[in-house]
């Protein structure tokens, strides 16, 4: 199964249709390169992390079921039961938490989709400080990176803020084994995010919309 062991798949597209349509009524979303998004096979999606609106929009608009990793702080209570069964993983913030890392390697390896905010913690999302979990599980895997930024979400204020989600082009990480080749395959995930924000940014300042 491309979801987690005690996911409930019909749970998890149940939440998926919340998280698109009644909690992105909140929000005027607008998609761009949808169709960039692979329809099978492991797929390792990062994206910049601006607030806690960006999961839920993500987790709605993507075509595919997506298993996020989370901070472990999350899942407490009936909301972190709930999350557990729409396949979502807790993480251990500040260290290699090798349980949700193996966790998310069997979801990959049976061609689902692992979704990371390689940041680690919400900012303006100019992913500077991206970390190399999103690189390790790709290059062990095998599975592409997808690239999404998501602008709109941070401080937004109004009447339904406009908001809007850019998907790059899917792309794998160069071989290579060891801790420099992990350097490497991490300042590339980092610079391929980067440089979609910028371009996402461009787009909304050419709109009109910051």
């Amino acid at each position: 199964m491309t979801l987690p062991a005690g996911s409930l798949p019909w749970l998890t597209d149940f939440g998926r249709w919340i998280a698109r349509v009644p909690y992105a009524w909140q929000f005027r979303i607008r998609v761009h390169g949808r169709d960039r998004v692979p329809l099978s096979g492991g797929v390792v999606v990062v994206a910049n992390h601006s607030s806690m609106a960006d999961g839920p929009i993500l987790f709605g608009v993507l075509p595919r079921r997506v298993t996020f990793l989370i901070k472990q702080e999350m899942f407490r209570g009936v909301a972190g039961h709930l999350l557990g069964r729409i396949g979502q993983i807790p993480v251990k913030r500040g260290q290699a938490d090798r349980t949700a890392l193996t966790s998310a390697l069997s979801v990959l390896k049976a061609g689902g989709v692992i979704g990371v905010f390689p940041e680690g913690t919400r900012g303006e999302g100019d992913v500077a400080n991206a970390r190399n979990g999103a690189a390790w599980l790709a290059k062990t895997s095998g599975a592409v990176v997808l690239p999404v930024a998501c602008r709109g979400t941070y401080q937004a204020e109004g009447w339904r803020p406009e908001v809007d989600v850019l998907i790059g082009e899917p792309f794998h990480l160069p071989e290579g084994k060891g801790r420099a080749a992990l350097g490497v395959a991490t300042e590339q995930v980092r610079d391929r995010l980067a440089t979609l924000v910028a371009e996402l940014d461009g787009l909304r300042v050419s709109e009109g919309r910051r």
